[in-house]
Formats: structure tokens, C-alpha cells, sequence
């Protein structure tokens, strides 16, 4: 019988709670590798008190905050956004007002600054350097300079892609900031003609509501920071993603006009940073648990988890963590290690993934033990421990009666191994587990087999004799085998050649 480990595969990611500094210490100093930071940059703290005045975000905040999400900590950018404003701002070309001053921002900002669209080219300070932009760099550029000039703004996404919308004389026009010819671009053929040789993107006009959304400037922001992070795990460096969602949460939250609540976030295409957050938390855990570091894993998600807590997902990292480590315990053969291991982590499972981890290391235990069966003695001791782990619910009946099957089974070959062959020991113990623990098809088969070699034996101890002429010890052999087995078909066949031989005598 080849009964394997029942070893179960994993496979497989209230808020700014406050963390003891002496926990925190005690954590890191036990870990070999150095964690990201979980502690909010103070700029994001700070810009997201801005938000609670009741005043909006000044043209200059949101050029600083739009900054900073890009990653640029000079002041050379936020002058080169200076001088575009007062160039704008003193401009005679400027309209003093009508939908034809916005208009001719959106032209200004692609005449002066967007050169070349490239997809994922968010940062506003690669666009102020080079001119490279996309949906969401040119977008926030147009809203600093829109805000500059006194027009009110707000941004506006579908699944992917982002424009603005411009609110003037009581009046809404959508704004694709990637076309010079995106101002109120459902009314322009120009736009319609260009538009998608140059983004790919299609334009969603405002009665597709359902596939659009509109949001607030300080969220149009806090996409870069969203980008950055996506571009970071596009190649695989999930260490410096963290930071990033750490600091795009503490910027949104409570500040955040689309996402208001647990229930509601699932109903917006504005990703909610709550949920984006624990993401990035546990794809960070995930990277260290498939480079074997389940140790640094699991003290990870202590700290982590103590901050950012989520019981149900961390629930699920923390089963996935201590089974893969377990797992390689099991595979070494170092289930004394893997117990031991099991309870150093018990506070952090759920009692029914704790349950679910005992039961793959005692039945991990209960075969290394029944794989090393050498005597009798050996399989009563691992048939008793069976008995005791479903006892005590460790296993199921299930799993304990294929256990027990496999155990008897290794005991009784181990009888009826080489030089002994002692058959009928292991018959006599099989037939005794029976008595006790039940039959089987496995445990009938076994005994149809041993009794069958046994029978064989008591043949071919017949023949031995028959060819020396020994007949009387023959036909004694015979007898002693029929009365056994009084209806195997070799020894029946020897009893016809005895009472042949016995007839011409």
C-alpha cells in the first residue's frame, strides 16, 4: 500500500494603529533581513491634513503633493511649475474667461511641455524634464495650471485611463489632457481622428456613468504614487511598492471623496488604498515566502499585521507561511522540529488552522514512524499512536483506519522478510489487528497473500522430500499443510500424487 503525507497544499495578499516601539525593535533584531518601512511618510500626514481645511488644495500644494508622489524631493521642478504658472497667468493670448480659457491652457501645456505620450510615464518631473507623459501626468499638470488660473477641476477614470473634468459658467467639459485637441472631446472631429493612434484609449463620454467616475484632485494625485507602485511589482520589487501604498493610504484616508467605506469601496473603479495597502503588504510576505524565508515571512506579518490588521486575509498569510514551513520540515523528516515550530506559532492561526496544520504533521509523524517499522514491538508502538491521535481528534476515523492499514501491513512484511519468511507471524498479526481494529480490502488481500505463501512453503517442503523417496515425512508435510489449508489447489494436486503413488504400490 503507498500511502503518501496528507500534507495540504497553499498556494498560492480601524487603520494606523500605533505599534510599540519595543516590539517593533525586538522584531527587526530577529530578522536577517532589513523590512520596508511601515511608519507614513510625514509629508503624506501632512498633506493630507490640508485637506481637512475647508478651503481646497491651493494650485501650488497640489504642484508640491503631485511632486512628491513622483518621488522628486528638489525644488529645482516645483520652480520650473512656478514659472509654467506665471507664464500662463501672464500670457495676453490668455481668455479672461469662457470655455475658451481652458481650452487654450490645454493647448499652452502641449505646446510648451508634452512632447512624447509613453503609457506608463507618470512622474511629473520626468514630464517637466523631458516631455514625456501619459494619461495621468498630463492630467495633473493641466489641473495645476487649470487651478492657477482660478478654474476649478476635478479628475475623472475609467478602467484605465484618466482626463479631467474643467467646471466653468455652470458648466461641465471633459478634458482629455493626452490630445491637444481634447478639450469637450465628444464635440471634436479632430480629437476622434487622433485620439486613439496616440493613447489607444477610447474615450468615455459622461452618460457611460457606470464606466467612469469622477474624483477629486488630491485622488487624480495619488494615482502616480498607484503607478509607481504597479511598475515597482511589474518587476518584482515588492520591498519598495510598500512605502509607496503606505504613503498613498495615509494621503487618501478620510480624505478621499470616492472611497467612503468598506462597503461602499467595491462599487467604484477608484481603487480603494485601504485594500491596496494589505495588497501590497502580503505580496511582499508572498515574495519572501517563495524565497524560502518563511521565518522572515511570518515576522513580517507580526509586525505588519499588528499595524495594519486584517484578520481574515493575515488569517490566510499566516496559514500559508508556517505550511510552507512545515512542509519542508516534513520533506527533511524533521517533524520533531516541525511540532515544535507549530506551537512557537500558534498564536497567530485560527483554531481551525491550527487543527488543520496538527493533523498534516502527526500523520507526517505517524508514517515517518510506520516507514521505520523493523519488529512487532515497532508496529504495536505506532498502531497505539494512531489510536491516540483519534482519540484525542487529531485525525479523523478516515485517516486513522488507512493508517492503521498501512502500519499492519509494514509490520507484517517486515515478519515475512527475508531470511525468516516467517508467514504465519505475520499472518497471526494480521489476523489479530483485524480482531481489533476491524478488516478491510487491503488487510484481506494481505492475508490471502501470506496464507497463500504459506501454503507454498508447506508444498514446497513436500516436494523436498518427495524427491528424495523421503515419503512418509513428505505425505506428514502434506497433512499437516492440509489441515491448514484444506482447500489450496497445489497442496489438493500434491494428495493426488500421494494416493497415485500409493495405488501401484
Amino acid at each position: 500500500m503507498d500511502l503518501k503525507p496528507s500534507i495540504v497544499p497553499v498556494i498560492i495578499f480601524a487603520f494606523f494603529l500605533s505599534l510599540s516601539d519595543i516590539y517593533a525593535q525586538n522584531a527587526a533584531a530577529r530578522s536577517q533581513t532589513i523590512f520596508p518601512r511601515l511608519e507614513p511618510d510625514a509629508r503624506a500626514l501632512e498633506y493630507n491634513q490640508l485637506g481637512t481645511r475647508p478651503s481646497s488644495y491651493s494650485w501650488s500644494e497640489l504642484a508640491e503633493i503631485s511632486l512628491w508622489a513622483s518621488g522628486d524631493s528638489s525644488s529645482a521642478n516645483m520652480e520650473k511649475i512656478k514659472a509654467a504658472v506665471s507664464s500662463l497667468n501672464s500670457s495676453a493670448e490668455l481668455p479672461p474667461s469662457g470655455k475658451e480659457r481652458p481650452e487654450f491652457i490645454l493647448n499652452f501645456l502641449h505646446k510648451n511641455y508634452l512632447k512624447s505620450y509613453s503609457l506608463y510615464q507618470t512622474r511629473i518631473d520626468t514630464v517637466l524634464s523631458n516631455g514625456v507623459f501619459n494619461c495621468v501626468s498630463s492630467a495633473v499638470l493641466y489641473v495645476i495650471l487649470c487651478e492657477s488660473a482660478g478654474i476649478r477641476t476635478s479628475g475623472v477614470i475609467t478602467k484605465d485611463h484618466a482626463f479631467v473634468i474643467v467646471h466653468i459658467d455652470n458648466q461641465d467639459f471633459d478634458v482629455e489632457t493626452t490630445n491637444r485637441f481634447g478639450f469637450d472631446p465628444g464635440n471634436k472631429k479632430e480629437f476622434h481622428d487622433s485620439s486613439g493612434k496616440t493613447t489607444g484609449f477610447a474615450y468615455v463620454p459622461p452618460q457611460n456613468y457606470r464606466d467612469r467616475q469622477t474624483i477629486s484632485k488630491i485622488e487624480l494625485i495619488s494615482i502616480i504614487l498607484n503607478n509607481r507602485i504597479a511598475d515597482h511589482e511589474r518587476r518584482s520589487r515588492f520591498a519598495e511598492s510598500v512605502p509607496l501604498a503606505i504613503d498613498r493610504a495615509a494621503l487618501l484616508f478620510g480624505n478621499s471623496l470616492a472611497v467612503t467605506s468598506e462597503a461602499s469601496s467595491q462599487e467604484f473603479i477608484f481603487s480603494d488604498p485601504r485594500r491596496d495597502l494589505l495588497d501590497r503588504l502580503i505580496n511582499y510576505g508572498s515574495m519572501l515566502l517563495k524565497a524560502s524565508k518563511e521565518e522572515d515571512a511570518i515576522r513580517w506579518a507580526e509586525i505588519a499585521s499588528a499595524r495594519y490588521p486584517a484578520n481574515e486575509r493575515w488569517q490566510e498569510y499566516h496559514y500559508a507561511s508556517i505550511n510552507n514551513r512545515i512542509t519542508r520540515f516534513v520533506k527533511d523528516r524533521k517533524t520533531t522540529e516541525a511540532f515544535a515550530f507549530l506551537e512557537d506559532n500558534k498564536k497567530l492561526l485560527s483554531e481551525k488552522n491550527y487543527a488543520q496544520l496538527d493533523f498534516v504533521l502527526i500523520d507526517a509523524d505517524i508514517l515517518n514512524r510506520a516507514n521505520l517499522i523493523k519488529s512487532p514491538d515497532d508496529g504495536d508502538a505506532v498502531n497505539k499512536l494512531i489510536e491516540q491521535a483519534q482519540g484525542s481528534g487529531r485525525i479523523p476515523k478516515k485517516r486513522a483506519d488507512e493508517l492503521l492499514t498501512f502500519s499492519v501491513q509494514k509490520t507484517a512484511s517486515v515478519l515475512g522478510a527475508a531470511p525468516a519468511r516467517n508467514w504465519r507471524a505475520a499472518i497471526q498479526y494480521i489476523e489479530a489487528a483485524v480482531s481489533k481494529y476491524g478488516s478491510n480490502r487491503e488487510l484481506e488481500q494481505a492475508l490471502k497473500t501470506y496464507k497463500g505463501n504459506l501454503a507454498t512453503e508447506y508444498h514446497n517442503r513436500f516436494a523436498s522430500e518427495w524427491n528424495k523417496k523421503n515419503y512418509d515425512e513428505a505425505e506428514r508435510i502434506l497433512n499437516e499443510g492440509l489441515k491448514e489449508f484444506p482447500t489450496d489447489k497445489q497442496l489438493l494436486s500434491n494428495r493426488d500424487i500421494v494416493n497415485r503413488q500409493k495405488a501401484r504400490q
